[in-house]
């Protein structure tokens, strides 16, 4: 099953990384491969979304409960689709000069060996595109020369 865990310091406050991360409706507007996202319901602690994944013509569609504590984790919990297993998670901490140490975690397990076999190879590559999506979506929102959105954001 592959699995993958890191920290990484960003000169972003645990809530700005919070905000980003837990607003799951906008993933399709920053990360590779998610083309739509359907909330099913939200409030404060709890999400349930359904998610639709393509990559070089496959689609395929998953649901997810998202288990949010502001400004500490987001987890994410897989609920049905093609996987047999799902689970990530991030934490923010204050580091202590203005900014976070994100820790960030995933683990997943398809039902179909050919996929887990496929994802395997493209798994680090993958993963490292995404986690350099939501960094420089955290540039683009909360930095100066990022655009206008920013002030809106971090005031959520």
């Amino acid at each position: 099953m592959p699995k993958h865990h890191e920290t990484r310091p960003l000169p972003y406050t645990p809530d700005q990384m919070y905000n980003l991360v837990s607003d799951v409706a906008a993933y399709p507007e920053f990360l590779p491969w998610i083309s739509a996202i359907r909330v099913r319901s939200d409030d404060e602690s709890e999400m349930v979304a359904d998610m639709i994944v393509g990559f070089k013509g496959i689609k395929e569609s998953f649901s997810s409960r998202v288990h949010k504590h502001r400004p500490d984790y987001v987890r994410v919990d897989y609920l049905d689709g093609p996987l047999k297993h799902l689970h990530n998670e991030w934490r923010f901490r204050d580091d202590g000069n203005g900014g976070t140490l994100v820790d960030f975690e995933v683990e997943f397990e398809f039902k179909n060996r050919l996929f887990e076999m496929l994802a395997g190879q493209m798994f680090d590559k993958a993963l490292r595109k995404m986690i350099g999506a939501f960094e420089l979506r955290a540039a683009e929102l909360y930095t100066e020369s990022g655009n206008s959105s920013s002030s809106a954001q971090s005031a959520a």
